[in-house]
């Protein structure tokens, strides 16, 4: 089985979640809350998920961001994504830009292994949650594979989970998901008809045909909107009491469950103080250490 997900640090879950022999967990989760089945039974033992970390692709290609109508796999979007890492990095050196250009790069070698890999397995589980990002990942990759006849299960992230110490929990991405809690979510697990899979192919094309310079989900459904979409939040968080940019960033992603990135976030605050309206108390080499607040 092909497990696909569109996110770094979920990729980096799945692959230890495959690569595991055995372990003995007890703090799955006991129920679930959003589209999927109301409640999952958690195993007595956790059951690694079958396979070898050679199945697992990674596609971070971050397409709820920027031109879509050029392919996924273009020099504009690694451009794109690499411009965002260091535009908000921690540094700035040739060393650093070097390893990040070849971090990009093997996304899109994973593409090129994904669609070797399904010429021997004809089955593919996609991972995805409601983050812009994956939503898009999961109509990106319907698309793709539209004129295959390989057989696609999703696996879809409620939006609530209830461990057995009754804690409630509101996960917003697979990112935030342990390795050894993947498996409890097999039960989840569905296979996508012709009809649901030439529908999700279809939002895509709406979106690559809208083209807007952002995609966010709006009570449920993937929307192009504008770039400054999300500025309000910034504005409503951002006030004259200087603040390091981390930790108001930090402070959006925590109150403010829109599952946007913290890079994009970066990206527009830089947007905002070259246009005057934020300012800089305390500058720094590393962005996301200097001293901000409204002007």
């Amino acid at each position: 089985m092909i497990e696909v997900l569109f996110g770094e640090s979920e990729t980096g879950s799945m692959k230890c979640a495959k690569s595991m022999k055995s372990l003995c967990r007890s703090d799955g989760p006991v129920s679930v809350i959003g589209n999927p089945p109301a409640h999952m039974l958690p195993p007595k033992e956790w059951v690694p998920i079958p396979g070898t970390p050679a199945e697992v692709i990674g596609l971070p290609f971050l397409l709820d961001i920027g031109d879509i109508q050029k392919p996924a796999d273009s020099t504009y979007r690694l451009e794109l994504i690499q411009s965002l890492h260091i535009e908000n990095s921690w540094t700035d050196s040739e060393a650093f830009r070097e390893s990040l250009k070849e971090e990009i790069h093997g996304y899109f070698q994973s593409y090129s292994r994904f669609l070797t890999l399904l010429r021997d397995n004809n089955e593919v589980r996609i991972w995805y949650s409601y983050a812009p990002y994956s939503l898009c990942g999961l109509y990106w990759i319907c698309s793709e594979l539209k004129h295959t006849d390989c057989t696609i299960h999703v696996v879809e992230l409620p939006h609530h989970c209830e461990w057995k110490d009754h804690s409630l929990q509101r996960i917003k991405n697979w990112g935030e998901v342990s390795h050894d809690q993947f498996s409890s979510f097999l039960p989840l697990q569905k296979t996508l008809t012709e009809a649901e899979r030439t529908m999700y192919a279809g939002f895509w094309t709406s979106l690559k045909e809208d083209n807007s310079p952002l995609r966010a989900v709006i009570n449920g459904e993937l929307t192009g909107v504008p770039e400054d979409f999300y500025d309000f939040l910034i504005r409503k968080e951002l006030t004259e009491t200087p603040i390091k940019e981390a930790r108001l960033i930090g402070n959006i992603l925590g109150k403010y469950p829109v599952f946007q990135n913290d890079l994009w976030y970066a990206s527009r605050i830089g947007h905002m103080i070259r246009e005057g309206e934020i300012r800089v108390l305390e500058d720094s080499p590393k962005k996301y250490a200097r001293v901000i607040c409204k002007n």
